[in-house]
């Protein structure tokens, strides 16, 4: 691909743990990107049902009455939120890289799910590490997460959240070519004065290193905590101190790190949008390249798994096979 593209960023909070009312609002979102001839748009961190903030406000016994209703609204593969996310990619002829909880045989996984402009799937990936109080509420992801795929307008990969804090992931990434990355994040705007790695200065540099290291464009949409979110989460003065409003810091990096589109308040709604232009990226790669000239393979490698880890494997004339590959499910599965 030459010329430009244009890219936004989600900055906008969801209709918390209401899966079909986040769906509409996001719909709304593609809609507004698609009228300003956008042609992707990312979605931040779990934004379908909303982050699950509760997990960092109290120990998880006093918040198990969550459970049952944040897994009912984590989206299921084939369902029919599935397919209307799919049906607003086809209708307004844009990419969708949606980030979302996945509900999948009962485990809940932090998820990226990117629809092209036809409605097709062309990646379902999970979080490969939940982060530190996420573990009791997601399960991990595999090898076969960590991947970039050719589309119309680039190579585009994506990651979730301090998964950019994993050296070993990014260049896992890097390795595969990636011209547009997708990082999401869910909010900036719990424990504010007391966890600077949690704040928005740390990870948003995590945002632009991310482009200057892998010579790529970085969509990075954020979500915020709304008024409605805080009275749902915040039912005494301790959480009203540990979590607050707002939390927004969407933005989008060129390849030499500068800042790209008209960023918004942390407590403003809407789209950051930009023109990118993928040839930008031929004066990083001939500065810096860590996995092209600027490497030391015979000092360093990597050696990646990037083989599925399915939990039972079945066994037909001697061949292992996942047995994941008899379920319907799979049947909905990107194609390499």
């Amino acid at each position: 691909m030459t010329g430009p593209t244009k890219v936004a960023a989600v900055q906008a909070a969801p209709i918390f743990m209401n899966l079909d009312a986040s769906i509409d609002k996001a719909i709304g979102l593609i809609e507004e990107a698609a009228a300003q001839g956008v042609n992707l748009i990312a979605f931040p961190e779990t934004y379908l049902p909303g982050y699950p903030w509760y997990i960092w406000l109290d120990a998880p016994a006093m918040t198990m009455h969550n459970v049952p209703v944040y897994a009912a609204n984590s989206i299921t593969e084939g369902s029919p939120q599935d397919k209307r996310l799919a049906e607003a990619a086809r209708a307004n002829k844009i990419h969708v890289v949606m980030g979302l909880s996945w509900n999948r045989n009962g485990t809940l996984y932090i998820a990226q799910w990117h629809y092209g402009p036809d409605g097709k799937v062309l990646s379902r990936r999970r979080k490969l590490k939940a982060t530190h109080v996420e573990r009791t509420v997601y399960g991990e992801g595999d090898g076969s997460d960590m991947k970039v795929y050719d589309t119309d307008i680039g190579r585009v990969g994506a990651l979730c959240c301090w998964e950019h804090l994993h050296p070993l992931n990014k260049y896992a990434m890097f390795a595969q070519n990636e011209q547009i990355h997708i990082g999401a994040w869910p909010s900036f705007s719990v424990y504010e004065g007391g966890a600077y790695a949690l704040g928005p200065e740390v990870n948003t540099s995590a945002s632009r290193m991310y482009a200057v290291e892998g010579q790529c464009f970085v969509i990075a949409p954020c979500a915020t905590v709304s008024d409605e979110m805080i009275e749902v989460l915040c039912d005494t003065p301790v959480k009203q101190q540990l979590l607050k409003k707002g939390g927004g810091y969407a933005r989008i990096f060129a390849p030499d790190g500068s800042p790209m589109g008209e960023n918004l308040a942390p407590d403003e709604e809407g789209l950051v949008i930009a023109d990118i232009d993928l040839n930008m990226i031929a004066i990083g790669k001939a500065a810096a390249d860590p996995c092209g000239h600027y490497s030391r393979p015979d000092v360093f490698r990597l050696m990646v798994n990037n083989k599925p880890a399915p939990v039972v494997m079945a066994f037909d004339n001697e061949y292992a096979q996942p047995v994941e590959a008899f379920d319907a499910e799979a049947e909905d599965a990107p194609v390499e």
